[in-house]
């Protein structure tokens, strides 16, 4: 019976539960947006993002989520001085695909 409890759960958990996180490596921001659905965008162009996201290069951050003003003040900040950027992504995938961040670090 624990067997089966284990096996039920482990079919019916979200696939973000899954999915992997981490840090992307530092790239340069292509782009950074506001939109209207409460979040913003930024366009990276990594080539190490651990998620399973299909768009590898686009990021997301909802307003409502602690810290996300402050993270995109850094991301303003780094695409005006040129400064590279990596994000620590979540590993859940949402918005077109796209992978949500918990932190951002400017590169040094």
């Amino acid at each position: 019976m624990k067997y089966l409890v284990g096996i039920s759960l482990f079919l019916f958990l979200p696939v973000t539960c899954l999915a992997a996180q981490g840090w992307t490596n530092y790239a340069p921001i292509e782009e950074l947006t506001k939109i209207s659905h409460g979040r913003f965008l930024v366009k990276l162009k990594v080539s190490k993002n651990p998620t399973r996201c299909k768009n590898k290069e686009m990021f997301y951050r909802a307003y409502r989520m602690p810290g996300a003003q402050y993270m995109y003040v850094k991301l303003e900040t780094a695409l005006e001085s040129g400064q590279k950027v990596r994000v620590h992504v979540t590993g859940r995938c949402e918005l077109n695909d796209y992978s949500e961040i918990s932190s951002v670090d400017v590169e040094q």
